[in-house]
């Protein structure tokens, strides 16, 4: 880039030539490249990256077997459709994804290019199935930003969208806000029991559920881990009415879990797999993988041009050799454990710190008001985001009350790395803390 222009400068043009439609903006940031899991701006700084642009970047910014992937499909030609011919790419990495999803059923994949496209093909695919057409998410959900997904969502920022009239929303069973007066005791039961014996049996009959839309670790809705109960559980209630079960893995898959995929922490098969982010190794890139009845249910009834491009599927059969090549469902879970301890030790003693939660690497900080009430305190969510930039670290904030700090790095992270990090966002929080970030100074980023 050329190095007269400066980060103010492509701000003020950014803010004049891109629509704000697409922007949730949390800091003034300008990308200038990346290498492993660091980020540069335009002015030369490097900040330490602890979001990955929202779980996609698994594997960092510089990966060489991806990027040299990309280069030889381009080489070949600038694209490579599916939609009315066959490229070798998507057919072998489809081949990957149905032997890598648990389940002895016939699976086939579909293609889009956002996780928000692979929820609207599983939503209008499902009705034409299965001839039901209810389906059932939970609340906090974040499936995506089609008017279709965003009904299927249930998630605070999202309440402006009217949901379909077929989609019912169910409590999730989050441990540290709990849905029923307060009390965890129980609280998977608590929450099927009342999708099976109220919700069933008043404005949503079982026999008209296509299926179940779930996360097995709710990441926008504040990275809240159900207990361990819920996903079996959950499994059995979809069996029992002959429901099927599709689990939102766009966010937390692909190891970041410490699993090649979440729900596999509860030991279940789902019949419907939503990937995407972190799939396409940065190309835009999602899939869902489900039993062949349903993806074959109406020929040409969910598809895009660029679906399943070539050099798109190049880039997702790399990031899948490079999870294998670097261990990284084991490394996850190891150095996940360690991220815990180190934001448990750093952050802990803190009052405005109400709960640290997470798997592997995938983490949440929720900044309370007061431990006692739990009340969220969004305002400190969006100071300290802003002040850890100012610092050199990356991260986000989300949740149902935009309070809880998302910490969900690249994979490849080294212990050095996390402990950099964490120190920075301990720095960051006290810095808040002491009056450091004015009100006006967060305004203009303030998230959602």
């Amino acid at each position: 880039m050329d190095a007269t222009i400066t980060a103010t400068d492509m701000a003020r043009r950014d803010e004049r030539a891109v629509a704000n439609a697409l922007k949730i903006r949390y800091t003034p940031f300008v990308v200038d490249g990346g290498e492993g899991g660091r980020l540069f701006d335009v002015d030369g700084r490097s900040y330490l990256d602890f979001g990955a642009a929202w779980s996609l970047a698994g594997l960092g910014y510089s990966n060489d077997r991806v990027r040299s992937a990309v280069t030889a499909e381009l080489g070949r030609t600038t694209f490579g459709g599916l939609v009315s011919g066959i490229n070798r790419p998507a057919v072998e990495l489809a081949e990957r994804l149905i032997d890598l999803v648990p389940g002895d059923w016939e699976k086939k994949v579909w293609y889009g290019l956002s996780g928000s496209d692979a929820s609207e093909a599983a939503m209008r695919l499902l009705p034409q199935a299965t001839g039901r057409n209810r389906l059932v998410s939970f609340v906090g959900c974040w499936h995506g930003t089609h008017v279709g997904t965003m009904g299927l969502s249930a998630h605070p920022s999202l309440t402006g969208v009217i949901g379909g009239a077929n989609v019912v929303k169910a409590p999730y069973p989050d441990p540290y806000h709990p849905p029923f007066l307060g009390t965890t005791e129980n609280l998977t039961d608590q929450c099927l029991h009342y999708l099976e014996h109220y919700l069933f049996r008043t404005i949503c009959e079982p026999r008209d559920v296509a299926a179940i839309f779930v996360e097995a670790v709710q990441s926008d809705g504040g990275d809240v881990v159900p207990p361990p109960d819920f996903m079996p559980k959950l499994r059995t209630l979809c069996d029992r009415y002959g429901i099927l079960l599709a689990v939102d893995e766009i966010k937390v898959g692909l190891a970041r879990t410490g699993e090649m995929f979440a729900f596999e922490h509860g030991g279940v098969e789902a019949d419907i797999v939503l990937l995407g982010k972190s799939l396409g190794g940065g190309m835009p890139l999602s899939a869902v993988v489900a039993r062949r009845e349903v993806l074959d249910a109406a020929t040409g009834s969910a598809l895009f041009t660029a679906s399943g491009n070539a050099t798109g599927c190049a880039a997702g059969l790399a990031v899948l050799d490079e999870i294998a090549r670097l261990d990284l469902v084991r490394r996850s879970a190891e150095l996940g454990r360690y991220l815990h301890e180190c934001l448990v030790q750093a952050l802990g003693d803190l009052e405005i710190v109400g709960d640290i939660r997470g798997l592997g690497m995938i983490q949440g900080v929720e900044l309370v008001k007061d431990r006692a009430s739990r009340e969220p305190h969004q305002p400190a969510a969006a100071k300290v985001v802003y002040r850890a930039w100012e610092l050199g670290l990356i991260l986000y904030y989300a949740g149902n009350w935009g309070n809880v700090l998302e910490i969900t790095p690249p994979l490849i992270l080294t212990r050095g790395e996390i402990d950099e990090g964490v120190g920075i966002l301990r720095q960051a929080v006290l810095d808040v803390l002491d009056g450091k970030v004015s009100d006006e100074t967060v305004a203009p980023y303030a998230g959602w």
